[in-house]
């Protein structure tokens, strides 16, 4: 179930959540979850973090919420209203599924990065409020808020990086109210905005991949 490329890595059906496993051809615990974006799948992500983090595994999910083509994390009401219900059953999912994922393939979640984007972005913020200790480290790209209702959750020692595009006219506006929500629940954050609109490319690969280096220097 190890593959260096998409068409080689098999879709794995046997958990709560499909996914792709990529290693990148030596034994590390180190790994990325990437959390793709609305109406897209598994695969559209593995270009990016394989720019970012060419030699840790990656654990490519799929969201469970059939869009279009493809598919999403949890159901919206409109572009920036979500179905709470939709986020608390996928996001309690994908906690279990984490952790099950990491045992079955000896990863270390102490050194595991979750990477979303846009929607899968805003499951992973959601990850880190409703079930504290899943998510030490995150990257978030092009999130918003989408929670009514935040749990007194303690995210001290949560490392998380948000990148808000500056031309995202439809999302882009309520990325500082999630780098406040964050913050004021203890998380350390570094918050970007680069000139981009709602699409993700080299630039944020280049600012993820020295975030991580400057996490590695750290640790």
């Amino acid at each position: 179930m190890i593959g260096d490329d998409p068409e080689n890595a098999p879709l794995v059906t046997d958990m709560a959540f499909a996914y792709r496993l990529m290693a990148a051809g030596r034994d590390s615990r180190e790994c990325l979850f990437l959390l793709h974006g609305s109406g897209v799948d598994e695969t559209t992500l593995i270009p990016l973090a394989r720019r970012i983090a060419p030699r840790v595994t990656l654990v490519a999910a799929r969201g469970r919420i059939p869009q279009e083509d493809g598919f999403r994390w949890f159901e919206r009401i409109n572009p920036t209203r979500f179905e709470q219900k939709s986020i608390l059953v996928e996001t309690a999912a994908f906690a279990s599924f984490a952790s099950e994922a990491a045992r079955r393939h000896g990863l270390d979640p102490d050194r595991a990065t979750y990477l979303g984007y846009s929607n899968g972005a805003n499951l992973v913020s959601s990850l880190m409020l409703l079930h504290p200790g899943i998510v030490r480290q995150a990257a978030l790209l092009r999130p918003m808020p989408v929670l009514d209702h935040v749990p007194a959750t303690d995210l001290a020692g949560t490392r998380t990086l948000i990148i808000a595009g500056a031309a995202d006219e439809t999302y882009g506006p309520f990325a500082p109210a999630l780098v406040t929500l964050l913050s004021r629940h203890g998380a350390e954050i570094d918050a970007r905005i680069i000139p981009s609109g709602h699409e993700i490319g080299d630039p944020d690969a280049d600012i993820v991949r020295q975030w991580l280096v400057g996490s590695a220097a750290v640790a």
